[in-house]
């Protein structure tokens, strides 16, 4: 019996040893991390989030030299355009115009035909700019650009690897790229960015339900609506 509690002191003061030489390692490893520096080795949110910001939305329009007039596909594209920006951005839509190019005469032919697409989409005569840019190459056939500001969300560029993934001795840390693609998903999808940083107002209530809620209440009836609870969920016998 002696013997046999001496091995178990002596196994269990090994165990011990070990386990303070564990987290002896540990803490050095850790030590010059703040909590914050930790906490953002493990969070893929801080690694990689999501900032909403206001960014351009452009449409290049490809005219060529003898363009003289917008077929109506295009007209339609541009006054959808000029949709989005009223419902997406501020209602202001500035026109781009090459300066220099082999097609200079056909922009300035169409220019007044892309005013008049996008006042047919709602924008105001008063909201359209037009500015022009210069064409570095003579021979070319320069699009116009449209563009309006519209608040974008966006989780940055994917794919750091900065390090191996396999990790090093004693390490729990997640790599790097851990999670990008998610948060990269979620700000393309998000369909209000603004969303993302506050609540929307709640939405007026439907005053005709109220009213026949209301109208039951008093006379002592039921005021919720009447549910079946099975309905869709029968099945068919032959």
């Amino acid at each position: 019996m002696n013997r046999n509690k001496k091995v178990l002191m002596a196994t269990a003061s090994r165990t011990a040893l070990v386990i303070v030489g564990c987290l002896a390692v540990l803490g050095c490893q850790n030590q010059g991390q703040t909590p914050t520096s930790l906490l953002a080795s493990n969070d893929y949110r801080l690694r990689h989030p999501i900032v909403v910001t206001e960014a351009p939305e452009t449409l290049d329009l490809p005219i060529g030299r003898s363009t003289r007039s917008l077929s109506g596909p295009i007209v339609g594209t541009i006054s959808s355009f000029g949709v989005d920006s009223r419902q997406h951005g501020n209602g202001s839509v500035e026109i781009l115009v090459p300066s220099g190019g082999a097609n200079e005469a056909a922009v300035h032919s169409v220019t007044p035909q892309i005013r008049k697409a996008l006042q047919r989409g709602g924008v105001s005569g008063s909201r359209i700019s037009t500015r022009t840019y210069s064409v570095t190459d003579a021979s070319a056939d320069a699009p116009i650009r449209l563009s309006y500001a519209r608040m974008q969300a966006t989780a940055g560029e994917c794919g750091a690897w900065p390090s191996n993934i396999g990790g090093g001795f004693g390490e729990n840390f997640d790599y790097e790229n851990l999670g990008c693609a998610t948060q990269a998903n979620l700000a393309t999808m998000v369909a209000n960015p603004s969303d993302l940083l506050t609540p929307r107002a709640s939405t007026p209530a439907d005053q005709n339900r109220r009213a026949v809620v209301i109208e039951n209440y008093r006379k002592g009836e039921v005021t919720a609506s009447d549910y079946t609870e099975g309905v869709g969920a029968e099945i068919a016998e032959d």
